[in-house]
């Protein structure tokens, strides 16, 4: 796995070589850890709910094995200050996204663009890398099949920003810390 490296002086001012990973780092992790048929087949699948186990990421990022019951997603979110990526190891996922930065801060309600929906269909081995502050909901549409999915942040996610959306019209509704999901 490639990282890109970076150096940083301790107090003895001795440089101690940190790395920091990229969006490629993380997707290459997702894709090979999506492989790992033992540990795909591992996860407990509930019925009801999304069922998450956190798993070591490269580099110091924090990552997730997410099973996707019929029927569930996230909802609208972002991940703050952190990159991050995502792939599909079974079953498929829909992910809808904004194609526009929102404004991080001072705002609670937002009338959207036109034109700035994206969708992603993201069947078992595909996946995707984004940047900071990036929003989307993230969905498993099937009625029969759960769908499990690997994913890493890095840095750790700071907090989630949550938000409600009617048409064109985007909420503030929710900031969530790691205290609050872990």
């Amino acid at each position: 796995m490639s990282v890109s490296p970076s150096v940083s002086a301790s107090a003895d001012t001795t440089p101690i070589r940190t790395t920091t990973p990229t969006q490629a780092d993380l997707l290459d992790f997702v894709r090979r850890t999506a492989a790992d048929t033992e540990l795909i087949a591992s996860l407990p699948l509930d019925p009801e709910g999304r069922t998450w186990v956190r798993l070591e990421g490269p580099g110091g990022s924090e990552a997730w094995l997410i099973g996707w019951p019929p029927g569930t997603g996230t909802g609208w979110h972002d991940h703050a200050e952190s990159v991050g990526a995502f792939l599909t190891a079974s079953g498929e996922l829909k992910e809808n996204s904004l194609t526009a930065r929102l404004p991080t801060d001072g705002w609670k309600t937002l009338e959207l663009t036109e034109g700035i929906d994206q969708e992603r269909r993201l069947p078992a081995g595909k996946g995707r890398a984004f940047g900071r502050n990036h929003v989307h909901e993230v969905l498993n549409e099937s009625t029969e099949e759960h769908a499990i999915s690997v994913h890493a942040y890095y840095p750790p996610l700071p907090r989630i920003r949550r938000y409600s959306r009617t048409g064109q019209i985007m909420r503030l509704e929710q900031v969530e810390r790691p205290e609050d999901w872990q």
